[in-house]
């Protein structure tokens, strides 16, 4: 009994070319997803105004009143206790 190695070989092959597809197929999705996602908070971002209601990163909510500089935002999370925060914080405006 021998070992037939060209059919081991193309069945290797073969498996390799299927795990390239789903790789490239799983990198588009990824790409695809990841602008997405880039464009809205992109769009958060440009959006803020003074009196907007957010939502930060790890679920805080507040409101704007003031921005300091051109990276920070801030924001009122109580009455009277307003913090400064990165504005790239921010994960969405609520309404």
């Amino acid at each position: 009994m021998s070992i037939n190695w060209e059919v081991i070989i193309w069945t290797c092959v073969t498996l390799v070319v299927i795990m390239g597809v789903i790789a490239l197929i799983l990198t588009v999705i990824s790409s695809w997803n990841l602008r997405k996602k880039r464009n809205s908070l992109s769009e958060v971002h440009t959006s803020l105004a003074i009196g907007s209601r957010i939502l930060f990163a790890g679920g805080l909510y507040g409101k704007v009143v003031g921005f300091p500089d051109e990276d920070t935002v801030n924001v009122e999370i109580a009455k009277g206790t307003v913090i400064t925060i990165s504005r790239y914080a921010i994960q969405s405006i609520e309404n």
